[in-house]
């Protein structure tokens, strides 16, 4: 039987300018192609269940998670027309998660009083750092000042579960930049915060400037030091590091991306989106008047989708749940694939086991603490095993 889909993505492709590391699917557009894309998107949610969950019974969403872009680029009218598309099509759960991403500047207290007024119960900033200096040179428009406004305003709207973003590795970054923010990350009373390095990705600007030499990133060792400064500060202060790049307070994980580490289905809608049914990932069309046509003629805006064969599945269940500090399970692997680990990734396992980059106890499989920082390396070794 077809797994329940119990999880929602939403995204909402605008910003008011692109960051120069940046290559999510974005733009910036007027308000009248905004809404224009807020009509197409509500027709899209009417849809989901209808193309991809028809023959399962039906299950209260848990989690819902709407991001970008910017989503508080729209405004409340427009965010409560796609909560009420949402409310009028699908069950939710009574503990539901709903998270949506912002970035400062662009938060108010109306369209924040909005969204606890729909249901949202947990905001995702996108802080990045709180050197000025350091937000210009990647393109950031917000100060630090407006960060620390944006968290006041979701506590004070009654949104209590808020989550900042910072970027490790940045250019010109310093080992005290990120103490400083950390500094200002625990002042600002916050239960969640998510710790990347940055990559820098084709067809941005970092990659145009890193080929030319204009690009001075820290070097390995600092990054590193970086990454072990966040955790140590972190846990220090009562967090705990539940995915290799995210930290929580106890019950404060993000439960919409424990979804997707943990392999799970989930629903997508707009432009750009990615959706998991359990059988068959999709992405939606990218282009905005590409999926605008596709809305006109009623048709799934679907630009490329494939079967996930089993082996893929069983792949991607040992990829990401070693992100976790769960790890994988022996015995819910077994249930959800009738065969075992050791079984499948016999070789693997036993060359991983043998070099201490990976731990077998009580029935879980984890990557060590101490090797957190060679993981993608790790992660990589279960792919194609049987290709």
């Amino acid at each position: 039987m077809t797994e329940a889909i119990t999880s929602l993505y939403i995204h909402i492709p605008f910003c008011a300018s692109k960051c120069f590391y940046c290559d999510f699917n974005s733009y910036v557009a007027s308000e009248s192609v905004r809404a224009q894309y807020v009509d197409d998107l509500v027709g899209e949610l009417k849809e989901l269940k209808r193309w991809y969950s028809p023959n399962h019974s039906a299950k209260p969403l848990q989690t819902i998670y709407i991001g970008g872009g910017t989503p508080t680029m729209l405004s409340a009218r427009e965010f409560e027309r796609i909560a009420m598309t949402i409310h009028e099509t699908f069950e939710r759960s009574a503990d539901l998660e709903w998270t949506v991403e912002a970035n400062p500047g662009t938060t108010t207290p109306e369209i924040l009083r909005a969204m606890k007024e729909m249901g949202v119960n947990r905001v995702s900033i996108g802080t990045q750092t709180f050197n000025e200096t350091l937000l210009l040179s990647i393109g950031r428009l917000h100060s630090p000042e407006q960060t620390r406004a944006s968290v006041e305003q979701a506590f004070a709207a009654g949104i209590d579960r808020v989550s900042l973003d910072l970027m490790l590795g940045l250019p010109d970054q310093t080992l005290d930049d990120v103490d400083d923010a950390l500094t200002q990350v625990l002042a600002a009373g916050v239960s969640h915060v998510s710790a990347y390095g940055l990559k820098v990705e084709e067809n941005t600007p970092f990659f145009s400037w890193e080929k030319k030499g204009l690009l001075h990133l820290p070097d390995e060792d600092l990054q590193v030091a970086m990454y072990e400064r966040v955790r140590e500060r972190l846990l220090d202060a009562g967090f705990l590091h539940y995915e290799v790049s995210n930290y929580a307070r106890p019950g404060a994980e993000s439960r919409h991306n424990l979804t997707y580490w943990r392999n799970r289905p989930y629903f997508a809608a707009g432009a750009g989106a990615h959706g998991y049914t359990g059988k068959m990932r999709y992405e939606n069309i990218r282009a905005l008047g590409a999926y605008h046509e596709a809305r006109l003629r009623s048709e799934r805006p679907v630009e490329n989708e494939y079967p996930v064969s089993r082996q893929e599945a069983m792949e991607n269940e040992m990829m990401l749940g070693l992100r976790l500090a769960e790890g994988v399970s022996d015995r819910d692997f077994f249930a959800r694939y009738q065969t075992s680990i050791e079984q499948v990734f016999k070789g693997v396992c036993e060359r991983l086991l043998k070099l201490g980059l990976l731990t077998h106890r009580d029935g879980i499989w984890r990557v060590p603490e101490q090797h957190v920082e060679v993981a993608n390396e790790i992660y990589a070794e279960f792919v194609g095993v049987h290709t």
